[in-house]
């Protein structure tokens, strides 16, 4: 695996700089499926319009074959770019699929604005997604995390076997906060559908997290990274994404469930007096990709979505919403970013870092919320760059590639799609004209 050196914000905003004054090159390299192409100043502009980019991904979806009652993409991580399984049958069905709710509703919510009609698919595919987890990747009704999404699993299976541990979780093990990912997914999905059953379940995965909540330090997190659903034995200390625990109960509150404000209140304690002091050296940053299980494996996306988190609801949820967000910003470029193509890109995680759709696409659109929010346009040109890169993966016909890095089609379904649309939708809610801009 090649480590790529980290680059400061300095040295980035240099490089910004001086392709802001280079001359547009006459051979343009390829990046990603496509010729790049360069502004009158040589910074990177989108193939075409991101709008019309995401339009033709969509419709792309829309045409997965439908089988065992589901499209394939959501119970397949590794798809290439004719709808088929890769070789590597593990699958993250909490994580991926409780990203593409998030997507698939905040992209139908667009659409239905720029176009004045809603397309109704959308949503049918979200409830897909949603329908997945709840029927056919809990664990058991049985043990210390029952009836909880299973983190990892086996394309295809229709329900995960109780064993269903793949990648880097052994057999029987659950990550506690891919398990709230996808329980704030579904609460988002029965505020559209108002279909009970969501909400229903997602009201029973915050109140076995609750059940096992520990007191979180200096040198834990109020939840391990993995546990057996089983025994609740821990595995990892830390897990860095508390931000979608905490979504969960504000959201579920929001609903009128106060039985979570105590927890809540703990949760956020935790992360304002240990977590996020911890960004000096990133010591309660550690974990999160179900691939790894590295212990000082600092990883850019929590940081980055408790950032989005602070921007979206600002002081009521903390008067210091600024800085801190700030700060979440600042630790992912120091710790994470790289040059690619003359673009400065984010990485995914230290033993990682190469900028995958997923990671990449969060990164552009976080820094282009922070700069609406603020007024401050010292992030504006690293994230509209980001995400033109990103841009770049996706083929003439809609199939994305799970990065931009090379030509191809299909790869990890949530680098190539779960994971990017809903940042996107965000990037251009801050700043609509960028959806259409193009060569």
């Amino acid at each position: 695996m090649r480590i790529v050196p980290v680059v400061s914000l300095a040295v980035i905003a240099g490089l910004i700089g001086l392709f802001s004054q280079a001359p547009v090159r006459a051979e343009n390299p390829m990046i990603g499926n496509h010729r790049a192409v360069y502004d009158a100043g040589g910074l990177l502009v989108p193939w075409t319009s991101w709008t019309d980019a995401l339009e033709r991904e969509m419709n792309w979806y829309q045409k997965c074959p439908i089988e065992n009652s589901y499209p394939r993409f959501v119970y397949t991580t590794f798809m290439d770019g004719d709808y088929q399984p890769e070789k590597d049958a593990s699958f993250i069905p909490a994580m991926q699929n409780g990203v593409g709710i998030i997507s698939y509703l905040k992209y139908s919510a667009w659409s239905a604005e720029k176009t004045g009609k809603r397309n109704p698919k959308y949503v049918e595919f979200a409830r897909y997604m949603g329908d997945y987890i709840i029927k056919e990747s809990l664990t058991p009704d049985t043990g210390k995390y029952p009836l909880f999404p299973h983190s990892t699993g086996t394309r295809a299976k229709f329900p995960q076997p109780p064993d269903s541990g793949t990648q880097a979780d052994k057999p029987y093990e659950i990550e506690p906060d891919k398990g709230a990912i996808a329980a704030y997914a579904l609460v988002l999905l029965f505020d559209e559908t108002k279909d009970r059953k969501y909400l229903d379940h997602a009201l029973h995965t915050a109140r076995v997290l609750v059940s096992n909540m520990g007191p979180g330090d200096e040198r834990q997190s109020p939840w391990p990274f993995r546990v057996d659903y089983r025994t609740a034995e821990p595995r990892g200390p830390v897990a860095a994404n508390m931000s979608f625990n905490l979504r969960l109960f504000d959201v579920l509150m929001d609903h009128g469930y106060s039985e979570f404000s105590e927890p809540r209140a703990k949760l956020w304690d935790w992360i304002k007096h240990f977590q996020l002091p911890a960004l000096k050296d990133g010591s309660l940053w550690v974990q999160f990709f179900e691939d790894h299980q590295e212990p000082d494996n600092r990883n850019a996306w929590a940081p980055l979505n408790l950032a989005r988190y602070l921007i979206e609801k600002q002081v009521p949820l903390d008067p210091d919403w600024q800085k801190d967000a700030q700060a979440l910003i600042e630790f992912t470029i120091r710790s994470f970013t790289s040059i690619r193509s003359g673009v400065p890109v984010c990485g995914e995680q230290t033993y990682d870092k190469e900028p995958w759709g997923g990671i990449l696409s969060s990164y552009g659109a976080v820094l282009a919320m922070y700069t609406k929010a603020t007024g401050s346009d010292e992030y504006k040109s690293l994230a509209s760059q980001a995400l033109n890169y990103v841009i770049y993966a996706t083929n003439d016909d809609g199939c994305p590639r799970e990065n931009a890095l090379a030509t191809g089609r299909g790869g990890w379904q949530e680098d190539a799609h779960t994971d990017k649309i809903h940042n996107f939708v965000d990037a251009m809610r801050a700043f609509p004209e960028w959806g259409t801009r193009h060569k």
